[in-house]
């Protein structure tokens, strides 16, 4: 029998089983449906018992519909033959049939661990693993691990060369490709780390760190849903485009609880983009810039009142600048915030100006608090106050460091000449472009500065209040889930999360560190990374205080992850030799697959470069079937993205640092030597270099970046 017919056949019989799933999951669709509109029925009923009644089951049937919706595409991708006889089959959520016998194993239940854990080393009790795959309800293909042929029965069939090889292979789409149905036990191992204390999670490119990442997050919110749903999970990746990337991973996974930020949108109101120089962004992220934050949230209000004069009852009172600014310094002292101590500088004013009026023996002075409300009473009074001490925003300060005088008298004695020189302009931008990604940590440390203005509190509402005088009678479990309920409805700038991960950790500033530190104080932590890869061009040592103190005390659970699936072998020799130069005795990890096909260099004259580029474009578009990335250096994006304008939607023109975390089934590197101009320049044309899984093109005018 020829190796198709067999193909055929094993196709045929998962298609069987395929089939009762989706049978089953029709019935529970239609349930859902049926419960849905069950429910929004009790409406008519015309009692507030039955209104709370309605909401709820509308509530559950409504979600219950959702998560089956969701889970449609590849519901089901993989099997386990096991020594004992049974067979599980593996997916994106368990199924059961009407008599409750399981017909899909979730991919996170203890059950489904051996589909990611068994080798043949260690089989684990399996004896045939096998990988489904299919488009919707149909099945199109299967591959075969044989992890114990001596357990193996008679007429046992095994199809193809390996689940994991044969789904690299694959065009990975827009989206990160899911690789639920193909971790390797490495990975696993870091997916199952305990949910407590910090998982660390280190790897070379292609090493399948973000999928762990977001896999472990699945993971954690299926494992304890009340803790890590209640709480919160926060992902926080590079960049908005690694952000977008990403963002189909969880619901594909069946969660869609989780918070994704970049570290340019973490904090609220802001979605930072541009990216400051290497060497503007390591002042900016350096810890001493916390110093020079404090200097200017402390400093008078550029353009302020430099004195305050009132004429009262025929006597001219008056407050200079050194009296002004005395009053500003006793009241921020000791770490005072200022936002949250305005109300104290105004009295201190009051008082200032009560003990100048008895010494100059006003006439008919009243008693102090008469006094005080006679000026306050005045327009001329509360607009002097307003401008002495107003209500201050992290960009309000922010912008002071703009002007170069400001700049030096913050930075005096913190940074060094140079270093104030390279930051001069940098803060320029603000007021027109918005802040960098290195500014968004600024902004947040003034806020933690400077504090807010007391907000009056708002009652909680009760959910189960009907009108006056009436609240619904409801059981426990009623009371737990609306409470559960408004534990997800967070505010805005939300800081109690549960768990934390960061993705491309190495990037992390020691600024960026303290403001992800502020939103995990309670958290578990992953933090996934690659030394090699950083950017980072400050004080190691500074960093790695600025990591550990976010993290604290926590146990440290560590993970290495030592073998590349994304690129070929030809693919990331290139890689490997670009950083082996700086780097000669760094462990690497070991690509798995080869494709044939070599990576290839193109040398083109200046005037050409743009046709050049197009023109390969294209043919990637033609040898591939998935996306192409064009990667540039980071000043000349735009300029990139015009030459290659009008291209199918499959194309995507990103910077050398944009490209952290990213993956694409061919690459189009431009001009590599003007991203390896240092060290750190390096270490990005490395990362840039080990972006693509099939085709690899780099093109430039200068023929000397190879080492």
């Amino acid at each position: 029998m020829s190796d198709a017919t067999v193909l055929q056949q094993e196709i045929a019989v998962e298609q069987q089983h395929v089939d009762r799933v989706y049978a089953r999951l029709a019935e529970l669709r239609q349930d859902a449906s049926r419960a849905e509109k069950e429910g929004y029925q009790l409406a008519g009923v015309g009692t507030f018992g039955a209104l709370v009644e309605r909401d709820a089951m509308v509530y559950h049937a409504a979600r219950r519909r959702h998560a089956l919706d969701t889970e449609y595409e590849g519901l089901v991708f993989g099997r386990l033959d096991l020594k004992t006889g049974a067979t599980h089959y593996v997916g994106r959520m368990g199924i059961r049939d009407d008599s409750s016998k399981p017909l899909v194993v979730d991919w996170r239940a203890p059950a489904a661990a051996a589909f990611y854990q068994a080798t043949p080393a260690e089989p684990l009790g399996v004896v045939r693993r096998r990988m489904i795959q299919s488009s919707r309800e149909r099945v199109t293909g299967i591959e075969d691990d044989l992890l114990d042929p001596e357990s193996a029965p008679p007429g046992m069939r095994v199809v193809g060369d390996g689940a994991l090889l044969a789904s690299l292979a694959k065009a990975t789409g827009r989206g990160m490709r899911d690789i639920v149905a193909t971790i390797q036990r490495e990975q696993d191992e870091a997916i199952r780390s305990p949910a407590s204390g910090v998982t660390i999670v280190t790897g070379g490119p292609g090493t399948g760190k973000t999928a762990v990442a977001l896999h472990r997050a699945a993971y954690l919110l299926y494992s304890d849903r009340s803790r890590f749903a209640g709480g919160g999970i926060l992902v926080v990746g590079p960049s908005g485009v690694f952000v977008e990337y990403i963002a189909t991973v969880l619901p594909s996974l069946g969660e869609e609880t989780a918070t994704l930020r970049s570290l340019g949108s973490l904090v609220p109101g802001h979605d930072a983009t541009r990216v400051d120089a290497g060497e503007v962004a390591a002042i900016k992220g350096s810890l001493r810039m916390r110093r020079v934050l404090e200097r200017a949230s402390h400093d008078a209000v550029p353009g302020g009142p430099a004195e305050l004069r009132l004429l009262y009852r025929g006597t001219l009172l008056r407050l200079g600048t050194p009296e002004l600014d005395q009053i500003r310094r006793k009241v921020l002292q000791r770490g005072a915030r200022r936002n949250e101590v305005r109300g104290q500088g105004f009295d201190r004013i009051f008082d200032a100006l009560w003990a100048q009026a008895r010494e100059q023996k006003v006439t008919g002075l009243p008693e102090k608090r008469e006094f005080e409300a006679e000026l306050a009473d005045r327009a001329d009074f509360r607009e002097f106050l307003k401008a002495w001490w107003p209500r201050f925003t992290p960009m309000r300060v922010l912008r002071w460091l703009a002007d170069p005088k400001r700049l030096r008298s913050y930075a005096n004695g913190l940074l060094s000449r140079e270093e104030i020189a390279v930051l001069q302009g940098s803060f320029d931008g603000l007021a027109e472009h918005g802040p960098t990604i290195a500014d968004v940590a600024l902004l947040d440390e003034l806020d933690e500065l400077m504090g807010r203005p007391r907000q009056p509190q708002r009652k909680t509402k009760n959910p189960f209040h009907v009108r006056d005088g009436i609240q619904e009678v409801s059981t426990f479990a009623d009371r737990q889930a609306a409470q559960r309920a408004q534990q997800v409805q967070r505010e805005e700038d939300y800081r109690d999360y549960a768990h934390v991960v960061v993705d491309e950790s190495q990037d992390v500033s020691p600024m960026q560190w303290r403001m992800i530190g502020r939103r995990g104080q309670y958290a578990s932590w992953t933090i996934v990374g690659d030394p090699a890869q950083t950017a980072w061009s400050g004080d190691p040592a500074e960093l790695d205080r600025a990591r550990e103190r976010a993290l604290g005390s926590r146990k440290r659970n560590s993970y290495a992850l030592t073998t590349n699936y994304r690129n070929s072998s030809e693919i990331f020799a290139v890689a490997a030799g670009v950083i082996r130069a700086i780097l000669p005795d760094l462990p690497l990890p070991r690509a798995v697959r080869s494709t044939g096909v070599d990576p290839v260099d193109v040398v083109a004259e200046r005037a050409a470069l743009p046709a050049a580029v197009r023109e390969l474009t294209e043919k990637q578009l033609a040898d591939v079937d998935g996306t192409i990335g064009v990667i540039a250096p980071v000043p000349r994006r735009d300029e990139v993205a015009g030459w290659v304008a009008g291209l199918p939607e499959r194309v995507q023109v990103v910077t050398a640092l944009e490209a952290k975390g990213m993956e694409y089934d061919a690459v189009v590197l431009v001009e590599p030597g003007e991203i390896a101009i240092d060290r750190a320049g390096v270490r990005t044309l490395y990362v840039a270099l080990s972006r693509a899984t099939q085709r690899l093109t780099t093109v430039g005018t200068d023929p000397g970046w190879h080492p």
